[in-house]
């Protein structure tokens, strides 16, 4: 009997550009096939945060648009990719005894470490839990373990990696997209989906680092033995550069962007060429050295501090396949170069892995984050147990943060009572999760 292909839908809350890919997956197949990417320039985010509802609304119902007009067909819910500036990245470790006497690890054990792990965290009640993510199991102190059922022993030990963000932020996020008249139906961290959109496996399991550069914000995910060890966010993007260009060379935004995609970083460049640019009706000519010198004041920091301090307590031999990069800010000439000389790593620019189902002018660095939204969505339906994710009924406020003038709302949506019920709630998830699995 024939079924309808199921179709995948990510959106990607940038803030420079919200994207919205669609993607189909029929019943006999396992791997979704991209049938379309929609765009839209994001207007009221800065920084990845949500300053303006109103303006972010029909940006996102813009990019929806665009995507619905290339597939023929309305698009009601998407898994929601987005950033922020106060994301954290916990460590915590559960141990459990599985008797005086080895026994194999049963469903249950896994439950109960997960439950220990997760209860060594103490979250402010202003903060959520938005990913859960087991890195490693260990057996009578055997390290390195992926999946621990089935196996014999007398203690089982877990890592558990917990991405905690603040809870307002993710409630208008949701906010937003809803308004826009789009269900959320998942949540997922911009530094996670962009680096599933730009990595490969191979590089996973060897040890990389995946720096996705976007307008306000740089994701960053370090990778070892196939698993994230860490996601976090540095403030700091492509804008910033515009910022500064406008500043120094006392330009308007507008201008000092269309400098900026003209710079290169390659020392092999002619430094003496110059750049006529019009503004307010005259020509100002501009050095590219100049021009090229303030980018690279702004990217040494990011490189030299910012990427610095987040591998601070690894070291680099943890990551022999280096660096890949993506983002729009990517795109710079000679940033490889200038990345590795700053790190001392190989540095690659990403390119999405389903580059080729994706149309042409959306299938590059800039649409990795996009890409890895489905790869987010398929891994999680192979594997419950990889990514674990707070269900969104959680997060949603009691009550609606609408702006004055807009359509299209939602009714309030209620929320857990307490941090309590929350707690249970998701450690209820966690084991539904598990048995799904098994």
């Amino acid at each position: 009997m024939y079924k309808e292909p199921e179709i995948l839908v990510g959106l990607d809350l940038g803030t420079s550009k919200i994207a919205v890919v669609v993607a189909e997956r029929d019943s006999r197949f396992q791997e979704a096939q991209i049938i379309g990417v929609g765009f839209a320039p994001s207007q009221g985010i800065r920084k990845g945060l949500i300053i303006n509802l109103e303006q972010a609304v029909r940006s996102v119902r813009q990019a929806v648009k665009d995507a619905e007009n290339m597939v023929g067909f309305e698009i009601s819910e998407a898994t929601v990719s987005f950033s922020g500036i106060d994301v954290a990245s916990v460590t915590s470790r559960g141990m459990i005894s599985l008797g005086r006497t080895p026994r194999q690890v049963s469903i249950s054990d896994v439950e109960r470490v997960i439950e220990a792990a997760q209860s060594e965290l103490s979250i402010p009640s202003n903060r959520v839990t938005l990913h859960t993510i087991p890195v490693k199991y260990s057996i009578d102190g055997n390290s390195g373990i992926d999946d621990p059922l089935g196996m014999t022993g007398i203690r089982l030990e877990m890592e558990l990696q917990s991405v905690i963000i603040p809870t307002t932020v993710v409630q208008n996020i949701i906010n937003c997209v809803e308004t826009a008249g789009v269900e959320v139906n998942g949540l997922v961290i911009k530094s996670l989906a962009s680096a599933l959109g730009a990595l490969t496996d191979e590089e996973t399991r060897a040890g990389v680092i995946s720096l996705c550069i976007g307008g306000g914000t740089t994701g960053v995910a370090l990778y070892t033995d196939g698993r994230p060890v860490k996601l976090s966010i540095i403030p700091i993007g492509g804008d910033h550069i515009t910022n500064d260009l406008a500043y120094v060379m006392k330009i308007p935004i507008s201008k000092a962007e269309e400098i900026k995609k003209m710079v290169s970083l390659s020392p092999d460049d002619d430094e003496e060429q110059e750049l006529d640019v019009d503004v307010r009706g005259r020509t100002k000519t501009f050095n590219v050295h100049e021009a090229s010198e303030v980018v690279n004041c702004r990217l040494e920091e990011l490189f030299g501090e910012h990427v610095r301090h987040q591998l601070s307590e690894y070291t680099l031999h943890m990551f022999p396949a280096g660096i890949v990069l993506s983002g729009g800010v990517a795109k710079t000439p000679g940033i490889e170069l200038f990345a590795s000389e700053l790190l001392n790593l190989p540095v690659r620019i990403a390119e999405p892995l389903d580059m080729y189902q994706m149309p042409p002018g959306r299938n590059d660095c800039e649409y990795t984050t996009a890409a890895g939204i489905v790869r987010y969505m398929t891994s999680k339906e192979r594997n419950p147990y990889r990514f674990i994710e707070t269900p969104v009924s959680q997060l949603r406020s009691g009550s609606a943060i609408i702006s004055p003038g807009l359509s299209g709302t939602k009714p309030p949506r209620k929320q857990g009572s307490s941090q309590g019920e929350g707690f249970r709630g998701l450690m209820e998830y966690l084991k539904k999760s598990v048995k799904e699995l098994f």
